[in-house]
C-alpha cells in the first residue's frame, strides 16, 4: 500500500459532514412540505448548519495536509 495516512484519515473524515449535510437538507425540506410559509425561518438556518457542516470538511483537509508534509 502506498500513499499516507493522512489522505485516509481526510476521507473517513469527510463522512461525518457528508452526512450532516444531507440530514441538514432532509430535515429542511421535510419542514417546508409539512408548513409551507415557514420556509422565510428554515432557509437561514439550514443554510447556516449547511456552512457549518462544510467548515469541518475544510477543517479536515487543511489538516490532512499540515500532517502529511
Amino acid at each position: 500500500m502506498t500513499g499516507d495516512l493522512a489522505i485516509i484519515g481526510y476521507g473517513l473524515s469527510t463522512l461525518g459532514p457528508g452526512i450532516a449535510v444531507g440530514l441538514i437538507f432532509a430535515a429542511y425540506v421535510s419542514g417546508v412540505a409539512r408548513q409551507p410559509e415557514s420556509r422565510g425561518l428554515l432557509q437561514p438556518i439550514a443554510i447556516l448548519g449547511f456552512a457549518l457542516a462544510e467548515a469541518l470538511a475544510i477543517f479536515g483537509i487543511a489538516l490532512a495536509f499540515v500532517f502529511a508534509g
